[in-house]
């Protein structure tokens, strides 16, 4: 069977297309379920909503074919993936496809599970709007493309914030008026959460396979960066908060801040909460301290030729990370493993040995400088030192199989 997994952002259409072996389901690890899985295809349509919108499909052996063309809205782009995978011979016919996954950011309260998308789902969905505008309605109206689409074919809700509904009032309440985590929901949701299952799943799986009590951080650090505490396979606690942009320091985005630094430069910059806010998420991080760029790659470039601000931006982002390592390390009281993924904790050597630099005394993780530097780019593997007294590993994330997993299970296929 053949199941789509779509991702959809406010002006984009993220997609892969697995085909799935009926032998996958029988199987209890993800290891031995992706044995039977297969990515037929996989792309992007880019710049929804303009006239240069940018529609591009791969298939595995390298093969790409990009196009500039108007795209409309996300039922052109949905259009626009169905018709491609018949054009480039990925399926004869539609009727192929068994399941839809759609990726889902904000799921509140609700979903502590990925759901069939019903209209229940939907209703939840679009009542979250407030909570997360850029994406819910994205979301929705990629689910109705689909709909409108392969009307037979059932498709399932895959929550970012689902995995971190376990855990308890104590971690995701605000010490805020009481009445508006009631009226409003204001309270830590979380993200990554697929993720950050997946690493703690594959972790569990792989490294202690035979051992009942795994205590695992799973550390997601890429352009949005968040870290989990994970419990017998539970979250417990996770940094990010009722958005993402809280936690630790992004590439754009500030993480962590005094509340009043708002009504504070509201006030001395003459600029909107709004306005604010919006430089709260995409022009602070590492590309607001260093004032080179968002891509950690260009802000090490420039911290390997002795760039003051690259130097002070890469210190900081480094120890905000090693800030949440101390605080999970002792919520959990102690920690079997610490996994690495996401773009930039899967392929920068520096910003890991920096990250656990800063807790090598209070921790005794010490990292293995040759093992750091080649476990990168796609490979799994430790890159810790025997005689840290906590293993680190690298483990690469990867979203769209749980996805495609889930979809599977949920639908019962």
């Amino acid at each position: 069977m053949k199941i789509m997994c779509v991702n959809a952002g406010s002006s984009s259409l993220k997609f892969k297309l697995y085909s799935v072996k009926e032998e996958a389901v029988k199987q209890k690890t993800i290891a031995e379920k992706s044995k039977y899985m297969e990515v037929l295809t996989s792309g992007i349509v880019e710049r929804i909503g303009h006239e240069d919108g940018i529609f591009t499909i791969k298939k595995p052996g390298g093969y790409k074919n990009t196009k500039v063309l108007p795209v409309k809205d996300h039922h052109e782009a949905v259009d626009l993936v169905l018709n491609g995978l018949i054009q480039e011979g990925i399926v004869k016919t539609l009727d192929e496809i068994k399941g839809i996954g759609n990726r889902v950011v904000q799921g509140g309260s609700y979903f502590s599970d990925s759901h069939i998308f019903d209209q229940d789902t939907e209703d939840k969905i679009a009542a979250l709007i407030p909570l997360d505008p850029l994406h819910a309605e994205a979301h929705l109206t990629c689910y109705h493309a689909f709909k409108k689409a392969l009307p037979n074919v059932g498709e399932v809700a895959v929550f970012d914030t689902a995995f971190h509904q376990t855990m308890d009032p104590v971690e995701y309440m605000y010490a805020i008026p009481y009445e508006w985590y009631e009226k409003y929901g204001v309270r830590r949701y979380g993200a990554h959460g697929t993720s950050h299952k997946y690493l703690s799943q594959v972790a569990k799986e792989e490294y202690f396979p035979d051992q009942e009590h795994v205590n695992i951080i799973t550390c997601h650090i890429g352009s949005g960066a968040s870290l989990a505490a994970v419990k017998d396979g539970k979250c417990i606690a996770t940094s990010m908060g009722l958005t993402p942009l809280a936690g630790v320091m992004m590439g754009s985005r500030t993480g962590d801040i005094d509340p009043s630094c708002m009504p504070y430069l509201c006030k001395r910059t003459g600029k909107s909460a709004d306005e604010i806010y919006d430089i709260f998420n995409h022009s602070s991080g590492i590309l607001g301290v260093s004032g080179i760029s968002n891509d950690t790659r260009d802000v090490e470039e420039a911290y390997e030729k002795g760039n003051e601000r690259a130097k002070l931006a890469i210190d900081m982002y480094a120890s905000r990370i090693a800030d949440y390592l101390m605080m999970y390390y002792g919520k959990l009281g102690h920690v079997d493993m610490i996994v690495c993924s996401a773009g930039v904790f899967e392929n920068a050597p520096l910003y890991r040995k920096l990250a656990f630099k800063d807790v090598e005394e209070a921790l005794g993780i010490v990292i293995d400088e040759k093992r750091n530097n080649e476990i990168r780019l796609g490979k799994e593997g430790i890159i810790s030192s025997k005689e840290s007294k906590i293993p680190v590993a690298v483990i690469p994330t990867d979203e769209e199989l749980m996805i495609a997993l889930d979809t599977v299970r949920v639908l019962g296929l």
